[in-house]
């Protein structure tokens, strides 16, 4: 039987993934969560996991007096121990932000595959954790809807020159604004994505457009391309997942509903396909596929990651740390929306690039971005 350690387990991917594993009969060796007790709870009654850690550790000890038979770990490196213990055969890592940076590596070092959602591994540390995988000869599937159809996309064709890789944007629930029209934008507005259902802080990146420029990123890494060779794609209907162009001019696109258990379950059954019973595209239902190209004037993130990705070294990590803090605010009506792509510019230009010797040296930089990120949006 195929075990499966799911971390991040009470979040959107991670519930998403368990229903794959019950949809597939997949031993569910190991759970995480980081505050979400009772949804922990609940997926510990019904899939009686061998091993489950939750990062606060304030709920350890009420985790433990009804944990039954399932070994309970607590706090960061409480996380760390499950992926050690469970010995699972894949590792879906769907933690949010730079807090997935250590499970990624310890999950290479540890399983077969790992089914990576967390992007921000990539961004902040792609050329540590990809040295890893490579020297480990670990599988590192990616599970985001748009890398997963790159991945497909290439397959068979992989001795063929890639010349441009697409990818799609939905665009987000402010395509068509303009920057004044941004500085009216709620918190309830720019949680109302059109097409996925996403946590808070992920439907945010999209609204800003951060979660393409991370994905322009973490695409650099996995598929190991220059970032000229990245384009960014606005196709509202999210159909196209994303495209691939080869040096003849052919381009291969993969299509399919707006689902992600379908490029979890990919992630899980590679190299082979399996049925399921989600949700299907319906391709005489199709009116019309729509592409643009982006408006980064207006959405400024996106320019940022690209500005970050290019400079290399240090600068994705501090990107990436100073969004998470903006975006955080915003979600606390501390700040408005249209000034979180300010306070990432002003991070940026205090920072001094260098090319970081291990990951306790990220780790070290996404702290200080942080503070400084603190600090302005106090201070302001």
């Amino acid at each position: 039987m195929t075990k499966v350690c799911i971390l991040g387990a009470t979040g959107s991917i991670g519930r998403q993934a368990l229903e794959v594993c019950r949809e597939m009969g997949y031993v569910v060796a190991g759970v995480t969560a980081n505050t979400d007790f009772e949804g922990l709870v609940e997926i510990c009654r019904e899939f009686r996991p061998e091993f489950a850690a939750i990062a606060d550790e304030t709920r350890l000890s009420d985790f433990k007096a009804i944990a039954g038979k399932t070994t309970i770990f607590g706090g960061s490196t409480g996380i760390l121990e499950c992926i050690r213990e469970s010995s699972a055969d894949i590792t879906l890592n769907s933690i949010v932000g730079s807090a997935g940076i250590l499970p990624t590596l310890e999950a290479v070092r540890r399983s077969k595959r790992v089914a990576l959602a967390n992007k921000e591994s990539l961004v902040a540390a792609g050329k540590i954790i990809m040295e890893e995988v490579k020297s480990r000869g670990t599988e590192l599937i990616p599970v985001d809807s748009e890398h997963s159809a790159i991945f497909q996309c290439l397959e068979g064709n992989r001795s063929n020159r890639l010349k441009t890789i697409y990818l799609t944007a939905s665009g987000g629930p402010f395509r068509g604004f303009d920057r004044e029209k941004l500085k009216n934008v709620t918190r309830e507005m720019a949680l109302a994505h059109p097409n996925w259902v996403m946590g808070s802080k992920i439907t945010i990146d999209s609204a800003t457009m951060m979660n393409k420029g991370l994905e322009v990123i973490e695409a650099r890494w996995l598929f190991d391309c220059i970032y000229e060779d990245i384009k960014v794609v606005v196709h509202p209907e999210s159909i196209v997942h994303s495209m691939v162009e080869f040096d003849d001019g052919s381009i291969i696109a993969q299509l399919g509903a707006p689902d992600m258990r379908v490029p979890i379950q990919f992630s899980m059954t590679y190299p082979k396909r399996m049925c399921n019973s989600f949700n299907k595209l319906d391709i005489y239902k199709m009116r019309k596929l729509e592409f643009t190209e982006p408006d980064t004037d207006t959405f400024r993130c996106l320019a940022l990651a690209y500005e970050a990705g290019k400079r290399g070294g240090t600068m994705p990590c501090v990107m990436n740390a100073a969004n998470e803090e903006a975006v955080a605010a915003f979600l606390r009506d501390i700040i408005p929306f249209a000034r979180i792509d300010e306070i990432i510019r002003r991070i940026m230009e205090q920072h001094d690039s260098f090319e970081p010797d291990c990951v306790e040296t990220i780790l070290e930089q996404d702290r200080i971005a942080r503070f400084l990120t603190r600090k302005i949006i106090k201070e302001d």
